[in-house]
């Protein structure tokens, strides 16, 4: 797999070049610890917890590990139905991109290539296990990474 996407970011710069050399599934768990039976004959009204995280390794000269991990957690009541941890990674070469489009690249751009990927590996996993089909909702990326930028997280000086 192997796509370039140019992106501009003025006319000095004569532009950000993406390429996506490779996606792969890094890590992935699934626990299910009362099966796919529910607490006390109750009807299917799980309530859901969804944590993302995205990180980023240098791995050669303008090339980056890009890892977008996602945890899912259903609970009926106080039981857990099942959890869910995908770590889907992808390797992107990045080349004429400053500090902040690198940021916005590794924080935006690639979470949102990898995102399908984790979508459907999450829904495969929980439909094995004995669970009803989910898909996990549609993310804005660049909303969460905008979001991220205004507020400093503790212990970090800007």
């Amino acid at each position: 797999m192997n796509e370039t996407r140019t992106e501009p970011t003025g006319p000095e710069a004569g532009g950000v070049q993406v390429t996506l050399q490779s996606v792969y599934l890094k890590d992935c768990s699934y626990e299910s610890p009362n099966g796919p039976r529910l607490p006390n004959s109750q009807a299917y009204e799980p309530k859901f917890q969804l944590n993302m995280n995205t990180t980023a390794d240098e791995i050669g000269p303008d090339v980056r590990e890009v890892l977008l991990t996602i945890t899912l957690e259903a609970k009926q009541g106080d039981a857990t139905l099942y959890l869910v941890e995908v770590k889907q990674a992808g390797v992107f070469s990045i080349s004429g991109a400053g500090t902040e489009d690198l940021k916005r690249l590794v924080g935006s751009f690639c979470p949102n290539v990898l995102f399908p990927f984790a979508r459907e590996m999450i829904s495969t996993l929980v439909v094995r296990g004995g669970f009803p089909n989910f898909l996990l909702p549609l993310v804005n990326f660049d909303a969460l990474f905008a979001q991220a930028s205004e507020s400093p997280q503790p212990g970090l000086v800007n």
